[in-house]
């Protein structure tokens, strides 16, 4: 099943100093200084599915898995984000997870599975679920059922390391 447009509203892309404060950390990634930010950012190499030019934003990690090496992130702009339309097109890219690369495999979640993905994350991060929910536009009262309503509505995108790489992106020879 295919995600829609369903929430009450999609947040306006940023511009001006906004857009600008978005993009520090890929100039932060791209300095070497990705572990500046643990386990919570990736940078995601997208190429434009129009363009054909690569293309880099910066996404939090809602999950991580070390032992399958997959990331877990969300399209807060919903389906129609550039990054999140050009993975549909070109699934197979790069992420940069700290200082290191792997290729991955972008899978796309049915929305189910963001209720629970969704759930989890408000369990481990309850303010910032709220505060993303609330820019997003869902009504959000503290359960658990309005995070899994919103998870349903909210794209989430599995990133699957490769196969042949080690856990740390080294290709193996």
């Amino acid at each position: 099943m295919a995600h829609s447009d369903t929430a009450p509203h999609r947040p306006r892309l940023p511009a001006g100093w906004r857009r600008l404060a978005l993009r520090l950390p890929i100039m932060l990634f791209r300095a070497g200084l990705g572990r500046l930010f643990g386990k919570r950012l990736v940078l995601l190499h997208h190429m434009g599915r129009v363009s054909g030019l690569d293309h880099m934003t910066v996404l939090e990690a809602v999950s991580y898995d070390p032992t399958g090496a997959s990331w877990i992130v969300a399209s807060g702009f919903g389906v129609k984000a550039d990054w999140y339309q050009n993975l549909r097109a070109r699934p197979k890219t790069l992420i940069q997870f700290g200082n290191r690369y792997h290729a991955v495999t972008a899978r796309f979640l049915p929305p189910d599975e963001g209720a629970e993905i969704m759930a989890d994350y408000a369990r481990r991060r309850p303010r910032t679920a709220r505060r993303l929910c609330a820019f997003m536009g869902f009504p959000v009262d503290g359960g658990e059922a309005s995070f899994r309503e919103a998870g349903r509505a909210i794209p989430f995108v599995r990133l699957d390391a490769a196969e042949g790489q080690h856990r740390h992106g080294r290709e193996r020879a």
